[in-house]
């Protein structure tokens, strides 16, 4: 009954938005009089991929903006009528947007609507124990494998504007050799580091990928989504493995609130060992527009420098008083 609910709802809104309930079919290619693409991405990340491949053939909206959480973000009545007028959406997929899987299931029925992360073969993916059986949904952070989610937003312009198949096969060309590059340079900045300091605490498990490909044992807080709470044994735990390995730093999120990193800086320094917040790292969300982060490359380079720079520091112990040895 909920998805029939939603499916209800989102066709309410594209009648009245003007759109034919059959449309789909009638728009399946691009008019020769269509200006642009119109394209509704979920997050700010596909939406800047998609702006890559489609330069100028293209109009992109993103539903999230910079800082917002995809695992807890719920459509709203304007998000609908957004998609309702796209002719493409595209979204991650594998329950990134949790609470947004009755709506783009709805929308598949009346608008071109592609899951990318679908694209990437089951064998790659990870698929925790506590995550029910369903993979890891942060494809993005291995480079490498993020390429194939690239691919399939290529492959779906230019079937849907064949006119123009030639320009986003030369723009994804272009994108996909700064991604080579970029594996490069997190390689490169990651061998900066012996293996024993390898190690990357934040709020929530969204580096599971990024550690398999770069060499880094990766723990949050949170597990996968931040849907989940952290409880008093993780901090416990995590507060006991950063004193044994004296781990110099952890990080915080740009999307998830800091207030659970901060009781594991307080739950290390009760035990006398004092542990930076190394910054604040790029997991769900791009930085502001305009910005290097703003981009998923700059996002990317943003997050190699920040946690190499921060676990290259000098750990520091600290006495019961606080003051520091």
């Amino acid at each position: 009954m909920k998805n029939t609910g939603f499916i209800i709802f989102t066709a309410v809104l594209l009648i009245a938005s003007g759109c034919r309930v059959d449309s789909r079919q009638a728009s399946r290619y691009r008019a020769p009089e269509q200006e642009t693409v119109r394209i509704v991405t979920t997050t700010n990340i596909i939406a800047d991929v998609v702006r890559n491949i489609g330069g100028k053939e293209v109009t992109v909206v993103s539903l999230m903006g910079p800082g917002v959480d995809p695992h807890l973000y719920k459509a709203r009545e304007g998000d609908i009528r957004r998609m309702s007028t796209a002719n493409i959406i595209f979204y991650n997929g594998l329950h990134l947007e949790g609470k947004m899987v009755d709506v783009l299931e709805g929308m598949r029925r009346f608008t071109r609507t592609v899951p990318i992360g679908e694209a990437i073969p089951d064998s790659l993916l990870i698929f925790p124990e506590q995550f029910e059986g369903n993979p890891d949904p942060h494809v993005w952070f291995d480079v490498h494998m993020w390429q194939y989610a690239v691919r399939r937003i290529a492959r779906e312009l230019q079937d849907y504007d064949t006119l123009h198949a030639a320009y986003y096969e030369q723009n994804v060309q272009q994108y996909l050799a700064a991604l080579d590059s970029l594996d490069r340079y997190i390689r490169r900045r990651a061998a900066e580091l012996p293996p024993e300091r390898r190690i990357i605490i934040t709020a929530h498990d969204a580096f599971n990928y990024f550690g398999r490909a770069y060499g880094f044992q990766i723990y949050g807080l949170q597990g996968i989504s931040t849907a989940s709470e952290a409880g008093a044994q993780d901090v416990i735990r995590l507060a006991r493995l950063i004193v044994t390995h004296r781990i110099p730093a952890i990080f915080v999120e740009t999307s998830v609130s800091p207030r659970n990193i901060e009781a594991l800086k307080a739950a290390v320094e009760a035990q006398g060992f004092a542990v930076r917040i190394g910054g604040a790292l790029y997991s769900d969300s791009l930085g502001e527009p305009g910005t290097p982060e703003g981009t998923y490359i700059g996002m990317v380079r943003h997050n190699i420098d920040t946690i190499v720079e921060s676990l290259k520091q000098t750990p520091v112990t600290e006495n019961r008083t606080g003051a520091h040895q």
